[in-house]
């Protein structure tokens, strides 16, 4: 009886064998999906205290997450410097005021350039075309530096020869009692500075109340607007200003 068991038993062992093995695995179960696990580490000891003291700890450094990175902070941009309200000009930073009216906008042509101007006065002479609203500043060779001026109100213009007898900075203001007469509101007396109708410079000339000067009144260049005085932007009287010297002729027509 036993003998037959065993001969049975060893009978069906060989026969599994002789079948392939992956035969034997679609017959007895479906194919199994392996899901990849990490790496376990080879001396786990559960963690806490008794890891930390016994562990592999340069094997566990293999597995671990990296550090965090020192990641620098964006550079810190600079602000941008505010606008001054002034405009540096001329050889030496000089403050000049020039208000802006969109709404009254100043005509180009005002614009100071260098131009063709044929005339018999000779180069460094002031030539100041009241109709036209121009002054010129004669150069050699038939050319002359050209600016925009505002000239006397109606009753206000004149005409005449005269030489630049002072040249101030920031001058103040003193206005002459004829004018006074005709505009008792104003001020006796107003320092130098970028409110002062003077404005940055003026030229006076001789013994007359009249000066060339400043404005920081742009859009009035170009048209009658004074007491007879010549005026200019204030960045053109001071260009102007800085190319003559006291001595110059004034020829005003």
């Amino acid at each position: 009886m036993c003998r037959r068991f065993i001969h049975h038993a060893a009978t069906a062992l060989i026969a599994t064998a002789a079948v392939p093995a992956a035969a034997q695995q679609m017959a007895v179960s479906p194919p199994m999906v392996v899901v990849a696990q990490p790496p376990r580490m080879q001396n786990e000891l559960g963690g806490g205290f008794i890891e930390f003291v016994f562990g592999d700890h340069a094997e566990r450094s293999a597995y671990a997450a990296p550090p965090p990175q020192y990641v620098a902070p964006p550079p810190a941009y600079p602000q941008a410097a505010p606008q001054p309200l002034y405009v540096n000009v001329g050889p030496q930073p000089d403050p000049v005021l020039e208000i802006n009216r969109p709404d009254l906008p100043m005509d180009p042509q005002f614009l100071p350039r260098e131009v063709e101007y044929r005339t018999s006065e000779p180069p460094g002479t002031i030539v100041v075309d009241t109709p036209d609203h121009f002054l010129f500043l004669v150069e050699a060779n038939g050319m002359a530096r050209r600016y925009g001026i505002g000239v006397g109100r109606p009753g206000f213009t004149w005409s005449g020869e005269h030489h630049v007898s002072a040249k101030k900075e920031w001058p103040n203001w003193v206005p002459p009692e004829e004018m006074l007469q005709r505009q008792p509101y104003l001020p006796r007396f107003m320092a130098g500075g970028p409110d002062n109708p003077l404005g940055a410079r003026a030229l006076y000339l001789g013994s007359t109340l009249y000066r060339i000067h400043g404005s920081n009144e742009p859009w009035t260049i170009g048209h009658n607007v004074s007491s007879g005085c010549i005026r200019m932007r204030n960045t053109d009287i001071i260009d102007l200003y800085n190319r003559v010297k006291v001595g110059t002729k004034v020829v005003v027509m």
